[in-house]
């Protein structure tokens, strides 16, 4: 998997980068056929920004967090892309399941 972090009007520190990678486990547990990630970290006043594109086959999600804590933006921008990939996910197999069920059965 590709994997890309970047910061507008911020540096990334090691730390934040080791905390971004800290998270991404989580996505991995859940589908080893991610294709890319990519990660901009932004700073806008006092609104920590974190925007997320992430590809997996067949499809292309977006997320996007801001709270007053980079930290805490960074996680709830993992907690959206982990609800979305389950969906994600959740709708490939009811489509796999669906097209089963439509097929006649002879016997």
């Amino acid at each position: 998997m590709q994997f890309q972090i970047s910061g507008q009007q911020i540096d990334v520190t090691p730390a934040l980068r080791q905390h971004v990678e800290s998270r991404l486990d989580r996505l991995q547990r859940l589908d080893d056929k991610l294709v890319s990630l990519a990660v901009i970290l932004s700073v806008d006043k006092l609104r920590h920004r974190a925007d997320a594109t992430l590809g997996v086959n067949g499809a292309t999600l977006h997320a996007e967090a801001a709270e007053a804590d980079m930290y805490a933006s960074i996680d709830m921008l993992f907690d959206k892309l982990v609800a979305q990939l389950r969906r994600h996910r959740e709708k490939i197999v009811d489509k796999h399941h669906r097209s089963a069920r439509a097929e006649p059965q002879y016997g």
